[in-house]
């Protein structure tokens, strides 16, 4: 009998209630994830890694012949171009030379992820509702990481398909964790533009923000007795790749990271229940 009372009295209305939130949740999650796909901005950005996982590949395949084409050119004026070798390399040089123009594209789709809520004000209905902050936080910030993971996962698959087609990955050093290190990077500047989105009240300012925010970690980078102390030096794990430089030496900045990223997060929640919405 006791058990049964602790159940009906304790036990059901605690579950009603998990019940409930979560749901709401869910609900909340799925109406971010729908809303990417109604804006068109999901599709954009996986044609976008995909395109850019292309081009890897083919800007290398097609190296020696626009060489060939200015070596002609060339050498009306005295200048002498020899042969050109390509390889998984020149590729993977590419993957990283490509990559900070697609997270810039991703960065600016995603500036107005917040400031449209306040602006049309559908966030106070939400709240209203019974619907925590941190909750609404963590669904547009799990939404953003998930698309910038499988925009990643998707440019680096076929990047790395490509390669061992045409060539052999093995001449490469340390793909998997350069390539983390960068992806690590673009996790730490959806935190960035997450805490400048609960600060600021227009997508120009979250982006200004942001933009500081990554030039400033840029700039004290610079001085070489700090600089893998930093996020930004993640930015150099294409290093990696000749062996030049071992992983270890990125583990500190990897760790930092991870750091300043769960760090943003919090501060973003503490932020994000105190602002009038």
């Amino acid at each position: 009998m006791k058990e049964k009372r602790f159940q009906l009295l304790i036990l059901s209305p605690l579950k009603r209630t998990w019940g409930i939130k979560m749901k709401q949740w869910t609900a909340f999650i799925k109406k971010e994830y729908l809303e990417q796909l109604r804006t068109g901005k999901l599709l954009v950005l996986l044609i976008l890694f995909c395109l850019f996982g292309i081009m890897n590949p083919a800007i290398a395949k097609l190296t020696p012949w626009m060489m060939e084409i200015l070596s002609s050119q060339m050498e009306e004026s005295g200048m002498i171009v020899t042969g050109v070798k390509v390889d998984a390399m020149t590729s993977w040089v590419q993957f990283f030379k490509n990559m900070p123009m697609a997270l810039i594209v991703f960065m600016i789709m995603f500036s107005g992820s917040f400031t449209t809520e306040y602006q049309k004000g559908t966030l106070v209905n939400v709240v209203t509702k019974g619907m925590k902050r941190y909750k609404i936080l963590a669904a547009k910030m799990g939404i953003m990481m998930m698309i910038w993971t499988l925009g990643c996962l998707v440019s680096f698959g076929i990047t790395f398909g490509y390669n061992a087609f045409f060539w052999d990955n093995s001449v490469v050093h340390h793909i998997g964790f350069s390539v983390f290190c960068f992806y690590l990077l673009g996790l730490w500047l959806t935190a960035d533009l997450i805490l400048a989105s609960v600060l600021c009240q227009s997508a120009s300012a979250v982006m200004i923000v942001t933009g500081v925010m990554f030039l400033v970690s840029y700039l004290i980078g610079m001085i070489p007795v700090v600089s893998e102390y930093l996020p930004t030096y993640l930015l150099r794990s294409g290093e990696l790749l000749t062996g030049a430089k071992s992983a270890g030496g990125y583990c500190i900045s990897v760790a930092v990271t991870i750091f300043f990223i769960v760090l943003e997060a919090v501060l973003s929640t503490v932020i994000f229940n105190k602002r009038n919405l």
